[in-house]
């Protein structure tokens, strides 16, 4: 039987990948009121230009807060990890997995968290992520795992550590597939629960993701290996997808408060997205999904 430590701590390194964290220290445990803004969002550097990809965690509680309940049959099996037999699939898988683990931390589903940390766990350890806890980190980590939101805390613990064994150990390429899971996830997550309850905020959260998926098109091209590039090629095809999509941004005069001291902004955006370019979305995003969680490139 895996170690719940170690299966805590890998399931961490993976969600960090996918989901950035907050690099303050955090000791003991912790009553989380809100979900910090960078766990929401993960800012990448490469080459000295920084990109802005949304989290795995920010589309799960927006789902969350929509009112969608919990679907199981939307998340990735998680007994499929000796099916990925190279670092390309690993790495993606792992950001789906990680997708996943988030999803389910914040319905509270204790034992489907241990489920995907079980595969996030092999897949860690195939692809050599699990080496970036040291002790310290881990006694930090087993001092978390009862909290309710532990799978939160842990992100925010666990980012220094994990992100510097990354960057030291020049596994760049690993970490960029692995945020490129996550997001693959987290649309796939939209666009589901858009299926089930069609709300404007879940319509504008999948069109404002044209902006990310520049940013993962721009990331991935700094590697050359031919799988790469027919997963760029398929994120280019979803590109076009969304070229169609408008933004329109209304100016209105911003208000002052002079007693608060607060200034409030008034401007609003509006996105011009039809059902059509949501279902055609949905369509390329089902498609690149599928051949991620079922190959096997054996």
């Amino acid at each position: 039987m895996l170690n719940k430590k170690t299966l805590i701590a890998v399931g961490v390194v993976v969600l960090l990948a996918a989901c950035g964290g907050d690099k303050d220290k955090v000791d003991g445990k912790e009553d989380l009121v809100e979900v910090p803004d960078t766990i929401k969002t993960t800012v990448v550097n490469v080459g000295g230009e920084l990109f802005s990809v949304p989290s795995p965690i920010q589309t799960a509680l927006l789902i969350q807060k929509s009112g969608v309940t919990y679907d199981k049959t939307i998340l990735h099996t998680s007994n499929k990890v000796n099916t990925y037999s190279t670092d390309y699939l690993r790495a993606l898988n792992s950001g789906i997995y990680g997708g996943d683990l988030g999803y389910v931390s914040l319905y509270n589903l204790t034992q489907d968290a241990i489920r995907y940390l079980g595969a996030l766990k092999q897949l860690a350890d195939k692809l050599g992520v699990s080496a970036a806890f040291d002790a310290g980190t881990m006694k930090r980590i087993e001092g978390n795992i009862t909290n309710k939101d532990s799978m939160l805390v842990l992100v925010g613990i666990a980012y220094r550590s994990s992100d510097a064994f990354l960057k030291n150990n020049q596994r760049n390429d690993v970490s960029s597939l692995i945020l490129t899971g996550g997001w693959i996830e987290s649309m796939h997550f939209s666009v589901a629960a858009y299926k089930a309850k069609g709300t404007n905020e879940l319509k504008w959260r999948i069109a404002e993701q044209k902006q990310a998926l520049g940013s993962l098109i721009k990331i991935l091209s700094n590697y050359q290996g031919e799988e790469v590039k027919a997963l760029a090629i398929e994120l280019n095809d979803l590109s076009k997808i969304y070229e169609g999509i408008q933004f329109k941004y209304n100016f209105v005069e911003p208000t002052h408060d002079s007693l608060k001291k607060v200034t409030y902004i008034n401007s609003t955006t509006e996105v011009m997205v039809s059902e059509e370019q949501i279902t055609q979305i949905a369509a390329k995003i089902q498609e690149i999904r599928s051949k991620i969680v079922n190959s096997s490139n054996s």
